[in-house]
This record gives C-alpha cells, structure tokens and sequence, in this order.
C-alpha cells in the first residue's frame, strides 16, 4: 500500500472549503488502499483528512515531536502506528522515510518549509516522489507564480517545474499519484 505524506494546516479557525478539500482527500486515500502518514494531531486540515483515510479504510501514521505530544496535541488513539521525536527535524525525516508521495495543502510556515525541503530533495536527486501542492481556493497560486520568478531569474534551472504538480481538486491528486511515472525525472548533476 501506497504511504502518502499529508503537509498541512493545524488550524481550526479556517475557511470552511479547505476542511472540506482535506476530508476529501482522505476520503480518496483510504478508498484507493492508501495510507496516510501526517503529523500526528486531532488539529484543523491535518486531522480533517487523516479521520477520513481511517473512515475509508486507509491506515494512519502519526509523528509528533515530544514537545507538541507533551502538550497534549497527540492522536495516538487513531493511529495505527504513533512516532514521537525528539523535534521538527526529526520528525520531518520520519515523515519522508515513511511515504512514497507528498502532497501539500494549505498551510502556514511549517508547511511551506515541509513541502520546499521535499522540493529540494528531489531537485538534488535523492528520491523521485511525486511532490503535489492541492490549491484548494486558489491557495498557492501566489506562491506558484514566485516560484515562476525563481525560475526565470535563473535561481533554479529551466525545468525545476516539473519537480511538483499543481492539483485544483483532490481527486486530481490521486489521478497524477497513479499515472507517476518515476522514471521520468533523473537528476542531472548540473545545478544550471
């Protein structure tokens, strides 16, 4: 079974269409045998769409830090499996080691930071994983285009586009998850 990676929200004080689009793409994941691994919260996107993967089938794989655990933002009674880390860092290791695909929905800094070290490890070579950012609302067109201006101005290399796709629906994120090819993408050496 395929592990997908889920970067996301952890607030409960958004738009009522960004919870909708994480419930339905946990929907898609545990209909389509899939699991998710997450963070590991019963907070905001996160938890909207890891409930629906169980709800449907799919398994959950919960990494937390400690720290956030210590606090009390565990859901370790819903997962199959709940890994605590020492911190961020860590964490964010466990959470590639585990999946086979990343997929980014609307959030804040910690998963602009998640999802552009994924980028990162794939430009350089060290995985293929399909890399999708769900722009549920228009939410990461802003961020697409400056990614365009990196491009343009020669801060990546003509083509680094292609490392990530861009889905409108949740159901356009489990389409491209099964028409990847992984062959497709070979890193070159050559930073320009």
């Amino acid at each position: 079974m395929t592990n997908i990676c889920v970067f996301a929200s952890s607030s409960n004080n958004l738009e009522e269409c960004f919870y909708k689009d994480a419930a339905k793409l946990g929907e898609l994941i545990g209909q389509n045998k899939m699991n998710i691994v997450y963070g590991g919260s019963r907070l905001g996107m996160m938890y909207a769409c890891a409930s629906k993967v169980k709800e449907n089938g799919g398994k959950i794989i919960g990494i937390m830090p400690q720290r956030l655990y210590d606090l009390g933002y565990g859901n370790s009674e819903d997962c199959e499996e709940f890994i605590i880390t020492s911190g961020m860092r860590e964490r964010k290791a466990k959470m590639d080691e585990r999946s086979e695909v990343i997929i980014a929905l609307a959030g804040g800094f910690g998963t602009l930071e998640e999802i552009s070290e994924m980028i990162v490890q794939k430009q350089l070579g060290y995985n293929k994983k399909p890399i999708i950012f769900l722009n549920t609302n228009n939410f990461y067109t802003n961020l697409i285009k400056f990614f365009d201006d990196i491009i343009k101005n020669n801060f990546a290399k003509s083509g680094t586009e292609k490392l990530y796709y861009i889905a409108q629906t949740p159901k356009d994120c489990i389409q491209y998850i099964k028409e990847y090819n992984y062959n497709s993408l070979t890193y070159s050496g050559k930073f320009s």
